[in-house]
């Protein structure tokens, strides 16, 4: 019986877990029943695995890749890929997923939780309480309504779908910014984020980091944003330029912002500590159990896809 249930394991396919040492795959548990799993380059198996799980950020490069020489498909852990090289991975004919829409609806919950907090104060006022400072000074300053605002959503992808399915509940008036136009989408289109920005009130960044969107929030978007403006990023740091978001801040040249992710992380700028305009957050927007037990469906949707010689359920697509 034991040499028929070793036969059996010994046909699970062959998968690598590749990570850095501070990232872990939730549920990994699973994935045992259906894979072999391993987590060394270095290991002899790497030669011949044709799948590897890429967890968090963890980066895949071509030295990477030149260490696997039989791979064919790098399943990701999160909804940016920013941290893989696609390009590479196209010359090597090596297909590359993302976590599709598990974190989805998380994410955009958060992005609209921040936008809210920001407009309502709310971070900020339980500051005021805790600290005493409601019976020395009074009644706190008002804050913001949402309903009504016009929301420029970056990126109307997967995360930036939910984000405008929430805010239009909420009657705010919804228009988008991507890569092309979306045929099936009602909302208005700009083809740039100036433009965006300028027949906006409120700016939620969701789109993926590339080279052609990194610091697509800049000084002129800002600018356009305005005084009022608030800027929520729920993407990657490096969607926004940092230092000029900082200086529009301290200088009160726009009106907050609500930001899950930095450019530095887990460095945030010191500036940014002492305003009580801006809301910020150790970039968690994904981080739920039901978001993990998604994401552990569909990469073990893609895995058996892959071997079965069936389409993956999340090829990466930019937006």
């Amino acid at each position: 019986m034991a040499s028929e249930d070793n036969e059996v394991e010994d046909h699970r396919p062959l998968v690598l877990i590749h990570s850095l040492s501070s990232f872990k795959l939730p549920l990994q548990d699973r994935l045992i029943t259906h894979f072999r799993l391993f987590d060394s380059l270095a290991s002899p198996e790497a030669s011949s695995v044709r799948a590897l799980i890429c967890v968090g950020p963890t980066p895949v490069t071509a030295d990477t890749l030149d260490h696997l020489p039989s791979l064919r498909l790098v399943v990701g852990s999160s909804a940016g890929l920013d941290h893989v090289d696609l390009a590479e991975c196209h010359r090597r004919g090596i297909a590359v997923t993302n976590s599709g829409d598990a974190y989805s609806e998380n994410v955009a919950d958060y992005a609209v939780a921040l936008l809210l907090d920001v407009l309502r104060r709310v971070s900020s006022a339980d500051r005021f309480v805790r600290s005493g400072l409601w019976p020395q000074m009074g009644e706190y300053p008002l804050g913001r309504k949402l309903g009504g605002k016009r929301i420029g959503i970056v990126g109307l992808g997967s995360i930036g779908s939910e984000v405008a399915k929430r805010l239009v509940a909420f009657g705010c008036t919804v228009a988008y910014n991507s890569r092309n136009k979306k045929p099936s989408v009602l909302y208005p289109y700009y083809a740039n984020v100036h433009d965006l920005a300028v027949n906006s009130d409120f700016l939620i960044v969701c789109c993926a980091l590339t080279n052609e969107t990194h610091h697509i929030i800049n000084k002129d978007v800002l600018t356009a944003l305005g005084r009022e403006g608030v800027i929520i990023n729920v993407g990657r740091g490096a969607l926004v330029d940092e230092k000029e978001l900082v200086q529009f801040l301290v200088q009160g040249e726009i009106g907050g912002a609500g930001l899950d992710v930095f450019e530095n992380e887990p460095n945030v700028p010191k500036e940014l500590f002492a305003l009580d305009n801006v809301v910020l957050s150790p970039h968690l927007a994904v981080l739920t159990p039901e978001s993990f037990e998604a994401l552990n469906e569909v990469i073990i949707a893609n895995l058996k896809a892959f071997f079965s010689n069936k389409p993956l359920l999340s090829p990466f697509q930019q937006e």
